[in-house]
């Protein structure tokens, strides 16, 4: 079993419920749910939109490997709602989004997924849930504490 932690967002429809489900079927389809942040209101990153988002972070024990993990969260996203990805740092108001932050200690930088997830220490509606459920996490890549990411 790996231990993977799955940043989600929305920012559009009911919100809390976007997230509920999200999570509700990752438990179905993903593996045991362990811990789950309080979520967070934050503003749009990276473009602009009337819609506020509502993120947060949780964390599950799982026996699928990484691109099973992406494929079946990529499927829970359209099940959801979600009709397209982010292509190109180009982003947009979406249903649901679930993203693979950390799985074990494992770094894996592939053309379909990257793991540690590469902008989540910059972005700290990632960073503050993740360190509200993992406090003492450790960056696989960098070796600095999580929580050390809200300091800077």
């Amino acid at each position: 079993m790996a231990r993977v932690y799955l940043g989600l967002g929305s920012n559009l429809g009911d919100k809390e419920t976007n997230l509920r489900a999200a999570v509700y079927e990752m438990e179905k389809r993903v593996g045991k749910l362990i811990a789950l942040s309080a979520f967070y209101i934050t503003e749009p990153c990276g473009f602009v939109s009337d819609h506020s988002f509502l993120n947060g972070v949780c964390c599950f024990d799982t026996a699928l490997s990484p691109t099973e993990l992406l494929e079946e969260t990529q499927c829970i996203e359209r099940d959801l709602g979600r009709t397209q990805k982010s292509v190109g740092g180009i982003y947009k108001d979406r249903m649901i989004d679930i993203d693979i932050l950390l799985y074990d200690d494992l770094i894996m930088n592939t053309s379909r997924l990257t793991i540690p997830h590469p902008l989540m220490c910059e972005r700290r509606f990632v960073m503050e849930p993740l360190v509200e459920i993992a406090p003492d996490g450790v960056h696989p890549v960098t070796g600095k504490l999580l929580k050390d990411y809200l300091l800077t």
